[in-house]
Parts: C-alpha cells; structure tokens; sequence
C-alpha cells in the first residue's frame, strides 16, 4: 500500500478491525453506516470499494459480510482451516512505566500496512512524542516503524527503555557504556552505564510514517 487513507476511510477500517476481532466476522455495510453514521448503506459500500483500490481489504461479492483483510490474512494450515486474520500493525501511543510496549491497552488503534512494507519487517509503530528526533526527519506526531530486536548496531536509531521510560534515540557503546543520542542540539545525550543500570532494546527503527496519517517513508 502506498496511497494514505482518508480520515473517513481509516475510521472504516477500524470499525472493521474492531468487529472482527470483538465477534470473530466483519460488518455488514448496515452495520457500517449505522456505526459511523452514514446515510445509507450505499455510502458505506462507496468507502469500502474505495479501501479494496487502496488494497487494504477484499471484497467478496454475494455475501453480507464478505470483507477480508488480505495483507494481514495469515496461511490456512492444515486441514482447510482459516486462521483469523490479524488487523495490521498496532500503533503504540503512551506506553505505562514497567509494562511491556505491545500491552492491549497502550494500542491506540491498528494502520492497514502489511509488517513486510518495510525492511526488515515491522512489528508495531510508535508514535513519536517531542522533537528529540527532529533533525534525522522524525517528527512529534509521526509513527515510528519499529522491528522487535535486542541486537543493536553502533548508529542505528532504537527505541529503548532505562529505568521503565521509553525512550527514541541513536545508540552507541564503548565497553559498558551505552550513549543514547538525541538529533537535536537542544537535548544532551543520555549517559548509561550497564554496570548499574539496566538498558533494555525494544528494537529498531525502520521507517516513518509522516504525521500518523499513512504516508509511508522507508
């Protein structure tokens, strides 16, 4: 996918998400409208076939509830049986001192991208608070693609947690000393010593998505 959705399109989809994953099967196009307060059924029709062109759902004509997510759709094992599709990539918003990243209640809401978009794949996105990170093009408000990963190369841009905050910045070690920089001459550096503090690496960044609103940079 490269088009971003529109506001009312992205709401679409997350309705979608949010009734497959509550009752197991997705809306109707009723069920849609009346949700989301559209006119008519047709309306909500005119925003699906719209997010089938994005590619970020399938239709299947002739049924009530034919509505796929075929980017996230997993394989069938064996014996015929569909695994449910998962919804996309989370989006991490506030993340709670000493609980895990990907915790159901920091996501916000799911993005219609398949985790292959980027390389290596992404495995959630986090939205990005402050301007610490301001002169490398990331922004307060964009969503940070991140791969899960502790193994960590000298100048990659992590996303790290130091004494239960979270935390975006560029990594470098020297022996036991870990120096998380900020891209911005207005925030010092965060000196760590791994003797007597405890660093954990939630992973990597691997690409931008410009204000949070789809427009994808790798």
């Amino acid at each position: 996918m490269t088009r971003p959705l529109t506001q009312r399109q992205q709401n679409v989809y997350d309705f979608i998400v949010k009734t497959i994953q509550e009752l197991g099967y997705p809306p109707t196009r009723a069920e849609i409208a009346r949700a989301l307060g559209f006119r008519s059924p047709n309306a909500a029709e005119e925003h699906l076939r719209a997010l089938e062109r994005k590619g970020v759902i399938r239709m299947i004509a002739g049924t009530s509830r034919g509505i796929r997510l075929p980017a996230q759709e997993a394989e069938a094992p064996e014996g015929g049986e569909e695994s449910p599709p998962a919804p996309g990539l989370p989006i991490i918003g506030e993340v709670a001192a000493g609980s895990p990243i990907l915790a159901a209640e920091h996501i916000d809401r799911y993005c219609p991208l398949p985790p292959e978009y980027f390389t290596p794949r992404a495995d959630y996105l986090l939205r990005v608070r402050g301007l610490s990170m301001k002169d490398v093009g990331i922004l307060e408000g964009d969503l940070l693609a991140v791969h899960r990963t502790e193994r960590v190369r000298d100048g990659q841009i992590v996303v790290a947690r130091l004494e239960d905050e979270v935390t975006v910045k560029r990594f470098h070690r020297e022996g036991h000393r870990v120096t998380l920089t900020a891209e911005n001459a207005e925030f010092a550096p965060i000196e760590v010593d791994l003797r007597h503090q405890a660093l954990e690496i939630e992973g990597v960044g691997v690409g931008v998505i410009r204000g949070g609103n789809g427009q994808a940079l790798g």
